[in-house]
């Protein structure tokens, strides 16, 4: 007896040890808690602003004072704490454009060579989507040949909407070639049309209710105008889950149906939406029973809306109910199919 529990205590050592060998990353993703290890994973949804764009987005109305000042290592610092290896930085909402087109290429100009900078000066801790002068199409096209050309930046940023225009809009036909021909991949992020009317809601309530609402309308008018299916190569990325999407599909199912030759179900299956906001035990049945795991990315927020990357990852842990390969794709796998060049 003594002997055989000699032995039943020396395999329990055995099997203790050789996990305490293991990665702390492998245990993470086992364990799908999000504690510091070999970062691995990728967040496709992280702000950057410039000292001149936060000022003029500040005398706008448009609170945001976590980007005051924002620096590289604040981000990298909750990279680290998330186990994330490489964050995609972007331009929030109000854009780059405050009336005047000139201006606002020469700002578009300065925060892209300011990103193409960071990225460049951090190798393989960030990447790049590019913010356009919208509405100015035409210094939007400049600004995409520009970004991709010569600064190398992994896709393009666009807002959901411009002056109230949504992006199926044929306003935005000459840009939506370009970006088709390049097969870009085009991070969405909402913003606010309906806020400069309703002025009695604050910026917070605003924030809270009206975003989500502007991506599901230029959801909308991408699938009400087929301007999906004209430009088949544009690679989507909608923030938040998708706005509201998810949980309306059956008002959605006879948008431009005629119009469709897939049908609108294919359409947004087709597309990719990150997990920011998206992570919580309400919002995740719909987000997950419409978008396949494969077209699921990782997605903070950082430094707005409260999400950091442990957040989201203990979120999707707690409430995704995703398997270990799932999460594997969701962290890391799904973005690399759309940004090879982070696999180096």
């Amino acid at each position: 007896m003594h002997l055989l529990t000699r032995r039943k205590w020396m395999a329990q050592m055995a099997v203790l040890g050789a996990s305490a060998a293991l990665p702390k990353t492998i245990l993470g993703l086992q364990n799908g808690s999000a504690s510091p290890g070999r970062p691995f994973r990728i967040d496709t949804h992280s702000h950057f602003t410039i000292p001149k764009l936060y000022a003029l987005s500040t005398a706008k109305g448009v609170s945001q004072p976590a980007l005051k000042d924002w620096m590289p290592e604040k981000t990298l610092a909750q990279m680290e704490q998330g186990s994330v290896a490489t964050s995609i930085i972007s331009i929030s909402d109000p854009g780059v454009w405050f009336t005047d087109n000139a201006a606002a290429r020469a700002l578009a100009r300065e925060c892209n060579e300011y990103g193409a900078k960071v990225v460049k000066d951090y190798p393989g801790r960030f990447g790049l989507f590019a913010v356009l002068p919208l509405p100015d199409v035409d210094g939007a096209v400049r600004e995409v040949e520009y970004a991709l050309d010569t600064l190398k930046a992994d896709g393009i940023g666009i807002l959901s909407s411009y002056q109230g225009k949504y992006l199926g809009n044929p306003a935005f036909t000459p840009l939506m070639e370009v970006l088709n021909r390049r097969k870009a991949v085009v991070f969405c992020h909402p913003y606010c049309a309906a806020c400069d009317a309703q002025t009695t809601l604050t910026d917070a309530q605003n924030r809270g209710v009206e975003f989500v609402f502007d991506t599901t309308r230029t959801i909308l008018s991408l699938l009400s105008t087929a301007a999906v299916a004209r430009f088949p190569d544009i690679r989507f990325i909608w923030s938040h889950g998708g706005g509201t999407v998810p949980y309306i599909t059956s008002r959605l199912a006879g948008v431009g149906q005629q119009l469709l030759p897939k049908g609108v179900m294919y359409e947004l299956q087709k597309f990719y939406y990150d997990t920011a906001q998206a992570f919580n035990p309400y919002t995740m049945p719909s987000f997950k029973k419409m978008v396949p795991p494969s077209h699921i990315l990782f997605g903070t927020d950082y430094p707005l809306g409260g999400g950091t990357a442990a957040i989201v990852a203990n979120g999707l842990a707690d409430n995704g109910g995703f398997t270990a390969s799932e999460m594997r794709d969701i962290d890391r796998e799904n973005a690399l199919e759309l940004l090879p060049r982070l696999r180096t």
